[in-house]
């Protein structure tokens, strides 16, 4: 069986099921615009990278991404087209839906069954958008996002399959393409992410955490921005070292804006709300972007982790961390509530109160041993739900099972 995955960054998301496919004796190609990890036997297929949204004053409203999608659809096609004349036809192909790398697929291979990625539907009603109380969607914004969705709408349009990592993400999209996509998440290599009462974490400043030393409070994200909760998470931090200064709280993520926007002012999230704030330098560590080896570290030391976000994306960290036996202290929002169950295997606190975020970590920090029992639960609940191996041969089950229609075409068309 030979499987193609689309993917602009890479394998991305794809990375475990194409070793898995690899070993199970199959062939697997990627076609994308720039690597991000290096697989052996992989056949790596780049097509030139789009430039971004363009300013055109030609260009009708709001279809600076619309464009960029379909450009990016494009070069796609064009690639897929070369791969087909040389002979090199995949029985499936498995790739995102959201950037328009998918859009042009069936013209190109009408034949060939699509699995696609169904990651995010962009709403301006019940998700991120008009989350915040100063962030009401108006009219604008609304056609924007309408058209944000051109390419996955096209592409739902035509797909056999998708599959979401969630139930909520997968609740986003359209009522009818919803019964076709399956939730599967990627999977948590729990072997790998587990507990471990001996890890320890050497900080550039030379000190060495562990288990056994101050409480040490975590909280990552990939940048340190609001749709992930920092600026309550710091808050929080602020507050609570009043009362425990010998809590530490590390902060684990860049400095740039992955979704929203950035500060007034612009810069770092970080230096704009530490100007506001009253924290001892001596309670807060702010690591940057760390080696996945030291995340897990930090989760398998922390005394409590600290997991807040919009109604967006579920982030792989949080479930990760409760791999690891962390205590999870989540936002209430419908990402989390997924996985979190408050008082069973997690605590949750409304988004925006910090005042009950801070009041959770004091109450973690003040009987952790009264918190032992979530922990486990927690870990628990990755081994039942998002177990790796189990993920892994569910997606390859779906990926079989579309591939077993494209072969018996073939078949059937050699006769």
């Amino acid at each position: 069986m030979h499987v193609a995955f689309v993917h602009r960054r890479g394998f991305g998301q794809f990375a475990a099921l194409a070793n898995q496919l690899l070993q199970t004796g199959n062939e697997v190609s990627l076609i994308t615009e720039t690597i991000d990890q290096k697989i052996p036997s992989v056949r790596v297929i780049r097509h030139r990278a789009e430039p971004g949204p363009r300013a055109n004053p030609h260009m009708a409203r709001h279809m600076g991404i619309p464009d960029h999608h379909t450009r990016i659809g494009h070069r796609v096609a064009e690639t897929l087209d070369v791969m087909a004349r040389q002979g090199l036809v995949p029985d499936v192909v498995v790739g995102h839906i959201g950037w328009g790398s998918m859009m042009f697929l069936k013209d190109v291979l009408p034949q060939v069954p699509t699995l696609g990625y169904c990651e995010f539907f962009y709403r301006s009603e019940g998700a991120d958008i008009g989350f915040s109380p100063d962030d009401q969607p108006d009219l604008e914004t609304r056609k924007r996002l309408r058209l944000r969705n051109i390419a996955q709408l096209l592409t739902l349009d035509a797909i056999e399959a998708g599959i979401s990592p969630t139930h909520w993400q997968r609740s986003l999209y359209p009522a009818d393409a919803q019964e076709r996509i399956s939730v599967c998440h990627e999977g948590v290599d729990t072997a790998r992410f587990r507990p471990d009462p001996t890890a320890s974490v050497k900080l550039p400043d030379g000190r060495v955490l562990s288990a056994g030393g101050s409480p040490i409070v975590t909280f990552a994200a990939r940048d340190l921005e609001p749709y992930r909760g920092f600026p309550q998470a710091l808050e929080a931090a602020a507050k609570v070292v009043r009362q425990r200064p010998d809590a530490l709280f590390v902060f684990v993520g860049g400095d740039g804006t992955s979704y929203g926007v950035p500060p007034p002012g612009g810069g770092p999230w970080k230096d704009h709300l530490l100007a506001s704030l009253d924290i001892p330098q001596e309670n807060i560590v702010f690591t940057g972007v760390v080696p996945h080896s030291v995340l897990r570290q930090l989760f398998q030391i922390s005394s409590a982790h600290l997991y807040l976000t919009y109604p967006f994306v579920l982030s792989w960290s949080v479930l990760e961390a409760m791999a690891c036996g962390a205590l999870i202290i989540g936002s209430g929002t419908a990402p989390v509530q997924e996985v979190i169950r408050a008082g069973r295997n997690g605590l949750l606190v409304p988004f925006f109160d910090t005042d009950a975020l801070a009041e959770a970590i004091l109450g973690a920090l003040k009987s952790p041993e009264s918190h032992l029992a979530m922990r486990a639960a927690a870990r628990r609940t990755v081994e039942r739900r998002f177990r790796l191996a189990e993920c892994l041969d569910r997606q390859q089950g779906i990926i079989e099972k579309l591939a077993g229609k494209s072969l018996r075409h073939h078949a059937a068309a050699e006769n």
